[in-house]
This record gives structure tokens, sequence and C-alpha cells, in this order.
């Protein structure tokens, strides 16, 4: 009986041992998998690039929606230029066109309003948009700026690579 008992307990202990290295093993795995999705979700601004000039270079054509178009508007011409320089000095923008006297209609609390404004065109990496529409939120003196953003779909090759010169990577 303490022969039968005894093997049992070995057997018990090989099984726990062999249960042990499985689990060991799995958790080995799991930390790798958090570990490599960690990573590619921290490098995916850098990679999404990367491949985009792969594209380009492969291909040799544009990779649609890597860089936005941003129509912005300001009360006046100054705090126009003071925006367009801003963004340019912290290289978030390739370009900045200011189109003098725009007539803006618009409803504000209720009733329509007659203005005219400042119209920026921005152009810029897409991944630099959110990074675009937080400054211009930060020193805009309108309570709410008018930012919208566009895809460029397509455009001239060799513009769209000194844009991504231009404006560094994230």
């Amino acid at each position: 009986m303490t022969f039968v008992a005894s093997n049992r307990m070995e057997w018990l202990s090989q099984r726990c041992h062999k249960e042990a290295a499985c689990h060991s093993v799995i958790r080995t795995f799991l930390l790798v998998l958090c570990l490599l999705l960690v990573l590619s979700v921290s490098m995916y601004p850098g990679l999404r690039s990367i491949g985009v000039q792969l594209h380009s270079a492969l291909m040799g054509s544009y990779a649609p929606g890597h860089h936005s178009l941003l129509l912005i508007n300001s009360p006046n011409e100054q705090i126009a230029k003071d925006i367009g320089r801003a963004l340019m000095e912290r290289r978030l923008a390739a370009s900045v066109n200011i189109l003098c006297r725009t007539s803006t209609m618009y409803y504000w609390k209720g009733e329509i309003q007659d203005a005219t404004e400042i119209l920026m065109l921005v152009k810029t990496k897409t991944s630099r948009t959110q990074q675009v529409v937080d400054y211009v939120r930060s020193v805009h003196p309108y309570a709410n700026p008018e930012v919208l953003s566009f895809l460029v779909e397509d455009g001239s090759l060799p513009y769209m690579k000194w844009m991504d010169e231009a404006i560094p990577d994230d």
C-alpha cells in the first residue's frame, strides 16, 4: 500500500511539475504578446510613415490620406500670420496660405451673423492634425474657432515628398 501511495505521489508530483512548466510557457507567451502589442501601438506613427514612404518608392504613387489640408478662419490678417508662423516654427505645417478678406455668414446664438474673416489653408501630415487643432484652439481669439481637416487623396508626388521632408516624423 505504501508502494502504491508512493507511486501515486510521484505521479502527482510529476504532473504538477509539468503543469507548472506549461503555465510558465503560457505566461511567457502572453507577456511577449502584450509587449509586442504595446510596442506596435507606441511605434505606429513612425511605422506608418515608413510604410507610406516604401509604398511611394515601390509603387511610384501617393498613399491617400497621409496628408491633410486644414481650413482655419481668423478675425484679422495679423492673427492669421501669427498662428501660421507659430505652426511653421513648431514644424506642424509644411505650408500656410493666408487668403485675405473672405465674407462669412454663420449662425451664432440663434442669429445669422455677417463678418469679414481671413482664411488660412494649412498643409500638414495627417498624423499632425490633432496637434495643429490643439495649438490653434489654445491661441485663437474665438471661443469656437473653425478648424476643418480634409484628407488629401491625391496630388503631385514630388510636392507630397517635399511635405514629408518639411514636417518631421512623430
